[in-house]
């Protein structure tokens, strides 16, 4: 079983038991967050398809640790004037357990 969820502007695809990266979401260590945005429900060859989410469908996630990923480097340069810039980036990260898909 698995579902398409949308959050933070992009769509996962999750499991019961995955472990997965999201734009950072308030709260603390253990908490549970319900996901009511479902796109897609698949469940032993049943597809269930919103428009645009899936009725009554939700995922509970549990908050594992908020955390930064890796730091990309932005370089700006206009060719023939002297003008550089560089300057980096970190997003700020949740990682989430995924603990149940119901419809």
């Amino acid at each position: 079983m698995y579902a398409v969820i949308k959050t933070g502007g992009k769509q996962h695809r999750v499991s019961v038991g995955d472990v997965i990266a999201i734009e950072k979401i308030s709260g603390d260590k253990g908490e549970a967050i319900v996901f009511d945005q479902v796109l897609m429900v698949e469940k032993e060859g049943d597809i269930r398809i919103g428009r645009p989410v899936v009725e009554g469908a939700k995922v509970v996630g549990e908050i594992l640790r908020q955390t930064q990923g890796d730091k990309i480097i932005v370089y700006k340069t206009k060719k023939r004037k002297g003008y550089h810039k560089k300057t980096g980036h970190r997003q700020q990260l949740t990682s989430m357990k995924i603990r149940e898909i119901s419809l």
